[in-house]
């Protein structure tokens, strides 16, 4: 069970969404029935639960531009790497529109998204933090109560718990957590309570 998410603007009904992974055709059929105009899409990190319908979802909306960073950029050719080459077909999306890194900042559907470096599930993992909106999409970097794996191709656990504590945890306490699987949470919330990052240093 992987989040997809989709936010819009009501006034422009311009779109983004947030790591499209499997049965496109749900969340493309909402976008069709809302007449949401997709302008973007952010990808997260490179794994094949949160990049499946990548290429139904470019295909529906060929103008959306794909923002990702180019430390993943293996994972869109390599099916071992996406954890797809044991599925009966596998995973291949062609390369970001956009490539992004640590403190960019994109402007899409009405606000700004700043870029945060939390690699270490994969290489090139990150995050999307919108200020003024107060969220931070985190992939399978930080979820309620724990962190992402770090045994799969290019994991690392030192440097996740280590992005999570200097880049995620520098965010207001306040900021809510749409992380890629499971329910929302909160930065102070995880700052208190995560066992992987309570108290202690690395």
């Amino acid at each position: 069970m992987t989040n997809t998410y989709i936010l819009y603007d009501e006034g422009t009904m311009e779109g983004i969404v947030v790591d499209p992974s499997f049965s496109p055709e749900q969340y493309i059929r909402v976008l069709q029935e809302k007449k949401i105009r997709l302008s973007s899409i952010f990808l997260t990190h490179a794994h094949v639960d949160h990049m499946a319908g990548m290429n139904a979802l470019r295909k529906a909306f060929p103008e959306a531009q794909m923002y990702m960073d180019k430390r993943d950029q293996g994972g869109l050719r390599n099916a071992d790497m996406n954890l797809s080459a044991m599925f009966p077909s596998p995973t291949l999306v062609a390369d970001a529109d956009r490539w992004v890194r640590d403190g960019d900042i994109i402007h899409a559907c009405g606000t700004s998204f700043q870029v945060i470096d939390t690699a270490g599930h994969t290489p090139g993992g990150i995050s999307f933090y919108a200020p003024k909106e107060g969220i931070v999409f985190t992939g399978d970097s930080l979820f309620q109560g724990s962190v992402g794996r770090t045994d799969f191709p290019g994991g690392d656990f030192k440097e996740l718990i280590g992005n999570i504590r200097k880049n995620l945890f520098a965010l207001p306490d306040s900021t809510v957590v749409l992380s890629g699987h499971g329910d929302k949470t909160t930065i102070g919330e995880e700052k208190r309570n995560n066992p992987f990052l309570h108290g202690g240093s690395l």
